[in-house]
């Protein structure tokens, strides 16, 4: 199997059980896992606002993501995120998705990246319940395997009580899962 690289955006990255299992699926090398600095920051910066991390844990964080997956990181030239066309706020997300080579741009905030705006960079902009669906097509058997790891890595989280957090976000993904 061809491993592909993908794009996690800020939206995705901010929600903790689903980036948790899409984690685990790049750990398992279902595909690549790509960001930008300034993604992690939005990221990081907006934990932070909700009061969901102080700085420390998010500089943490950060620290952990870049030990746990050292090829994440582009770095994306400010000419190339000019050319974009998509929302302004987004721009260098989908000029890191080029960077990368990658074709999907993982995010809960798809009205940023229109398929008009994304086709003539040969990019897609996936909603993250369609794409763990996908590679749930790609290795049910992992995917769930992954779940069981994850719900015995949250200590006092049962199985029903995760697929419960993940529904409210990826509902396809989950009634796969079940």
């Amino acid at each position: 199997m061809a491993v592909f690289p993908a794009i996690l955006d800020s939206s995705v990255l901010f929600n903790r059980p689903v980036t948790d299992t899409l984690l685990r699926a790049a750990e398992y090398g279902l595909y690549r896992v790509h960001w930008t600095q300034r993604i992690l920051d939005e990221t990081t910066g907006s934990l932070i606002k909700r009061s969901k991390m102080n700085r420390a844990q998010a500089s943490h964080l950060q620290e952990e993501l870049a030990k746990a997956f050292p090829e994440a990181m582009v770095k994306v030239p400010a000419k190339l995120i000019e050319q974009m066309t998509n929302d302004d706020d987004d721009r260098h997300v989908a000029a890191a998705a080029v960077i990368a080579q990658a074709q999907i741009i993982v995010t809960f905030n798809l009205s940023h990246f229109k398929p008009i705006d994304l086709a003539p960079w040969n990019l897609e902009a996936m909603h993250p319940d369609v794409f763990l669906s996908d590679l749930f097509d790609l290795d049910s058997r992992l995917l769930e395997r992954i779940i069981r790891e994850q719900c015995k890595d949250l200590t006092g989280l049962s199985a029903e009580d995760l697929l419960a957090k993940l529904e409210t976000h990826v509902p396809n993904f989950v009634s796969l899962i079940r």
